[in-house]
């Protein structure tokens, strides 16, 4: 039985107010298929899918969706399915939920599906819950089959951060893409202790090597190393001497 979602109160964040400001560069470019696009208008909605859902500003071999694609310039599936679909897909589980924990996960999915921050930590904590329980099926279905999806970006409007000007700043919000894939928890938490640390600068540093690569080995295991290795092949080329003297029957072995 699948845990219902915690309840959580919105703060008083800028997107949830309108505003009667003059579009500017900051003004987010709304990509929509109510007004038919052109194929060349198809095209440039796709890639700001791409950029709003994985967060790079080129399409890649391996992130591309062809199906999905094809699917949604036929008009068999809208651009709300589109998103869900570029959100489900093994290469996105394997660039955002596979390196991040489940916290991480859910603010960066809010950030790029629902095109705002978290509220608070106990959202964090009400969609990790659904991601455990869910999975990222499910976690990805409720975010855009929610009401706050479907009253900003219906069926037809690629995803894009609300309201990024901010009253009395010359500036407006830092963009959500900005942000970094990972953070410290999966740094932190990578297999080898090499790559770990390799991220870090607070590492002394040698003339010849890391100081972390030097074998851990005791003075007496190196000696006691090079005697093995000496005497083994010291017999091996005893043994290749008599065989070659027992050849001309000067020895018999």
């Amino acid at each position: 039985m699948a845990l219902p979602l915690i309840t959580y109160s919105p703060s008083s964040r800028n997107h949830r107010v309108s505003g009667f400001e003059i579009p500017g560069d900051e003004s987010p470019r709304i990509f929509t298929t109510e007004n038919l696009p052109s194929v060349s208008d198809l095209d440039s909605l796709i890639q700001a899918a791409y950029r709003q859902i994985f967060n790079e500003q080129q399409m890649t071999k391996d992130t591309r969706q062809i199906a999905l694609e094809s699917q949604l310039r036929s008009g068999q599936i809208t651009v709300r399915e589109f998103i869900k679909g570029l959100a489900t897909s093994p290469t996105f589980r394997s660039r955002n939920l596979d390196t991040n924990n489940n916290y991480r996960f859910v603010q960066m999915c809010v950030q790029r599906i629902l095109g705002r921050d978290v509220y608070s930590d106990r959202e964090k904590i009400a969609w990790s819950i659904v991601v455990a329980t869910k999975g990222l099926y499910g976690f990805i279905e409720e975010l855009v089959n929610s009401e706050e999806y479907l009253e900003n970006f219906g069926e037809h409007t690629v995803p894009y951060q609300r309201r990024r000007i901010l009253p009395n700043r010359t500036q407006g919000e830092k963009p959500f893409a900005r942000m970094a894939r990972y953070d410290e928890f999966y740094r932190d938490n990578l297999p080898t202790p090499s790559l770990q640390r390799s991220f870090k600068f607070d590492i002394p540093m040698s003339p010849t090597r890391w100081d972390w690569q030097k074998p851990p080995y005791s003075p007496l295991a190196r000696q006691l190393g090079k005697a093995i290795a000496y005497g083994g092949g010291a017999a091996a080329t005893l043994f290749v001497v008599a065989v070659f003297l027992s050849f001309f029957g000067w020895i018999h072995l």
